[in-house]
């Protein structure tokens, strides 16, 4: 055991608990670890594997100080609070050890970008707008289906494969790049490796392309890593981005992804320029989404209605109103002027999040500029009608889920349907019943195209809720999950830490053999360092060899007023 430990571990006692968890938070200790008191807590902050954990976040000013080729207050004053360094600001000596062979780049000059001409402004707002617009078009398919993701956080190929078949991404766009935005403003959340919009995501569906924008480039800003950000909370100079956390292998690719992303919200325009509405941002002010409004199109609140059941949105349409049209109707083209489709199965999709046809018909009537067209109006009475022809109840008596309906030759034919053979279905008397829960049977049915209803036990319908919103994440990681092993650090942490630090330093040297200096009160009340190879302790007693003399010793703890490893 170092005896550096030791001063770490009375400093550490000394921190307030903010101070403590704030520091385990950045140093990634688990909450759950089996730390007993400050030793063990100092003994694993200097272990090397530790160590090696926090170097590659240290941001190129913390790495140069650390390794002594600049000075910095504020870095000096971060890297103390990592308990990389002591208060006199020098490495402990296993840091030291695990940075000797690390390089720091020189400091960069690097301006920030001049301001974007017109042409150039123009294009990143267009990026902007249409990267905005197909980030809600992935927490529209992940409403209905939350999207499959791997361990490592990425979409699965499946994912990618179901987006580049609907065409939603933008041409040369990542789908990681688009969730990973999404994310970071808190709109959507993975759970069970399965991402789904958040409730402010599902908020943010209905606001206009402006606010949508400042929300998704304000998260953009404030999930930075802390080596790009500036000490006002913006972001330095995009040049300097390159170098900002030296020590991290994986650095290189996180910031092309930044500058990617960054790209992406039209924040770097053409020719690395900066257009006007990202200046805000990168002083550490809110998103002023009115800048960027100007170069938007106008969005529209009216449509078309076509005899062949289409829908033409003479413009980009109000998102509140295209997020309901597309509960009803399937989009066929994602532009300025879109279109969508009404079909038998978009209106019963409709029908089954709550619309009903009187709802839906109202709603249609306020958005067309051309009435509802017959056919239309046939459709969905039609569909209407047919909805609710499979009813799904709980039946209490049995546990079971029962499903019913009129016609007996529809229910024979769920019975015999391969596709909801997970469902168990068994006659029983004119029915069909389930081992399911009421839900998944309803989904099941209505996913493989019937016209089911959800019946609570009064026999009133219900609004299915298959897919709830999630919720999302704290915004920073929650350091009062460390109240316990703070607790604990303190509960064993008293007047008796002399004697329990020596006992743990003679405990460490008797296992490694180690050489101490041993400082012994002897009867007429002088002291006298003693070289001891230390061998044994028990019965409160050290046993070494005294390396001066070449004899054993047999030394009571309780006369050793300090112990050090020789060397130290």
């Amino acid at each position: 055991m170092s005896t550096h430990a030791r001063p770490l571990a009375e400093w550490l006692a000394a921190l307030d608990d903010e101070q403590l968890a704030r520091l385990l938070l950045r140093r990634a200790v688990p909450a759950g670890v089996a730390w007993n008191d400050f030793f063990d807590a100092a003994e694993a902050l200097l272990d090397p594997a530790s160590i090696a954990r926090v170097l590659p976040r240290l941001t190129r000013t913390e790495a140069a100080v650390l390794s002594g080729s600049e000075e910095d207050a504020d870095a000096a004053g971060s890297l103390r609070a990592l308990a990389l360094v002591r208060d006199d600001g020098r490495p402990y000596p296993a840091v030291t050890e695990a940075i000797a062979e690390r390089r720091v780049p020189a400091a960069s000059e690097a301006p920030h970008p001049p301001e974007a001409g017109a042409a150039a402004a123009a294009h990143a707002a267009e990026r902007a707008f249409t990267h905005v617009a197909a980030i809600a078009d992935v927490l529209i398919a992940a409403r209905e289906s939350p999207l499959n993701m791997l361990a490592s956080g990425a979409a699965s190929a499946t994912e990618r494969r179901r987006f580049a078949e609907a065409e939603i991404l933008p041409r040369g766009t990542d789908l990681d790049d688009l969730l990973i935005a999404a994310t970071d403003a808190r709109l959507a959340v993975v759970d069970d490796r399965a991402l789904r919009p958040s409730a402010l995501g599902e908020t943010w569906l209905r606001w206009g392309a402006a606010e949508r924008w400042s929300a998704l480039a304000q998260g953009f800003r404030d999930r930075m890593p802390h080596g790009i950000r500036s000490t006002d909370g913006g972001w330095n100079p995009v040049g300097a981005w390159a170098e900002a956390l030296p020590w991290d292998p994986t650095w290189p690719q996180e910031h092309a992804a930044l500058v990617r992303r960054a790209r992406m919200l039209g924040l770097i325009a053409e020719g690395d320029t900066e257009p006007e509405w990202a200046r805000p941002l990168r002083r550490g002010e809110d998103a002023d989404g009115a800048l960027l409004q100007r170069m938007l199109p106008a969005e529209v609140d009216r449509i078309f209605l076509q005899n062949d059941l289409s829908a033409i949105s003479p413009g980009p349409l109000a998102p509140a109103l295209d997020v309901r049209l597309r509960t009803a109707a399937e989009r066929e083209s994602a532009s300025q002027a879109s279109s969508y489709r009404f079909t038998a199965e978009s209106v019963a999709h409709a029908l089954a999040l709550g619309e009903t046809e009187e709802s839906l018909l109202a709603f249609l009537e306020e958005l067309s500029l051309t009435g509802i067209p017959q056919p239309l109006r046939y459709l969905i009475a039609q569909t209407a009608q047919r909805h609710g022809l499979v009813q799904v109840a709980p039946d209490t008596a049995s546990a079971r889920t029962r499903i019913r309906s009129v016609d007996q030759h529809l229910l024979d034919t769920l019975a015999i349907d391969q596709a909801l053979r997970p469902l168990g279905l068994v006659r029983d008397g004119d029915d069909l019943t389930s081992r399911v829960s009421p839900a998944t049977a309803y989904w099941a049915l209505t996913d493989a195209r019937y016209p089911a209803t959800l019946i609570d036990d009064a026999g009133e319908p219900v609004v299915a809720g298959r897919r709830t919103a999630a919720s999302a994440p704290p915004e920073t990681p929650d350091a009062a999950g460390y109240a316990p092993l703070i607790a604990r650090l303190r509960e064993h942490h008293g007047p008796d830490a002399d004697a329990a630090w020596l006992d743990r330093a003679l405990e460490s040297a008797v296992q490694s053999r180690s050489l101490l200096l041993v400082e012994v009160a002897m009867p007429d009340g002088s002291t006298r360092e003693l070289t001891l190879e230390a061998t044994g302790l028990g019965g409160g007693r050290l046993r070494g060899r005294d390396r001066a003399a070449d004899v054993e010793r047999t030394l009571p703890v309780s006369s050793i007023r300090s112990a050090r490893l020789a060397g130290d």
